[in-house]
């Protein structure tokens, strides 16, 4: 009797037909061929990190120059002298200790805003399914063709006066929070990656008595931490650069965000230490991307989010 092939054996073929690229692993074995494409990849990746890099460079360069060598010599990414303590000096100068609080506080309300709506109104939408459901989703659809600055009016007017309750949000945070929830983009993500949930899993849970918010809090939820990861690194990026809708309802500068209140200070402020700033206001977004990078990455790969 014949002993059964290896495992790696048997599944190898499947792999090399799974993995199999561009070029063929005959290709990959001629010298030429692998000397061409491995120096292409090494050069499209150093010139994507220094695309990437030198604008960061460049701004930690400026941060700790003097504004005499900043105008003179501009482009050089190296300061004479470097001058560390502009970063602590902006920190005390530009009150940026204040003005970073009121950026957490609105990014963080409008990623929790944001991450609701969006994850509720994808339930509704991919798992519940009422019979409307199809006129809403074309709605948001619609909403996707609209520009922002076409709806900026109304949406002001709105915040103004907020209907049937009669109040006023601007110079509060809830002008910037709410209207975050109302982002289509990211409901038809998390909507599109709900759908990829098996249905057999809803169905068995309501065999046992689950209700729609048992069904949500215990089997959705815990299943689409990386479509989460995504949804809330849009939000929070979105939000912590986001400065005209701001600059419009928070007429207050003390309930400002860093956004609109490093330009308002740039009139009466050094260069070198305005660039400090900007450089303090970077750090917080590029960490938690760095944190976060694979679930967000792993989210990215399940949606099939392209571009």
């Amino acid at each position: 009797m014949t002993a059964p092939a290896p495992a790696r054996a048997r599944w190898r073929p499947e792999r090399r037909a799974h993995e199999r690229g561009l070029l063929s692993s005959f290709d990959w074995r001629r010298p030429r061929i692998f000397v061409g494409w491995r120096a292409m990849h090494v050069a499209l990746f150093a010139g994507l990190v220094a695309f990437g890099a030198i604008p960061i460079v460049w701004m930690v360069r400026a941060a700790i120059s003097t504004t005499t060598d900043l105008v003179q010599r501009p482009l050089s990414l190296i300061p004479e002298p470097a001058r560390w303590e502009n970063i602590p000096t902006a920190w005390d100068l530009l009150d940026i200790g204040h003005y970073l609080m009121n950026t957490v506080v609105l990014v963080g309300g409008s990623w929790v805003v944001q991450l609701t709506v969006s994850a509720t109104a994808g339930f509704a939408l991919a798992v519940i399914r009422p019979w409307y459901g199809r006129f809403v989703y074309g709605a948001f659809l619609v909403t996707l063709f609209v520009p922002a600055t076409v709806t900026l009016i109304a949406l002001y007017l709105t915040v103004l006066d907020l209907p049937l309750l009669g109040i006023g949000l601007t110079d509060t945070p809830w002008a910037v929070w709410l209207p975050a929830g109302a982002n289509a983009f990211t409901i038809l993500l998390v909507k599109q990656f709900f759908e990829e949930i098996p249905r057999d899993l809803f169905e068995a849970a309501q065999l046992d008595g689950a209700g729609w918010w048992t069904i949500f809090w215990r089997i959705v939820l815990p299943m689409s931490r990386p479509i989460l990861a995504v949804v809330s690194l849009l939000s929070i990026m979105t939000a912590w650069k986001e400065f005209l809708w701001p600059l419009i309802v928070l007429t207050d500068p003390a309930t400002q965000p860093l956004a609109v209140a490093l330009p308002r200070l740039a009139q009466a402020t050094d260069p070198a230490y305005l660039i400090a700033g900007m450089l303090i206001a970077s750090i917080p977004p590029i960490l938690i991307f760095l944190i976060f990078q694979r679930s967000i990455v792993r989210g990215i790969g399940f949606t099939g989010l392209k571009g």
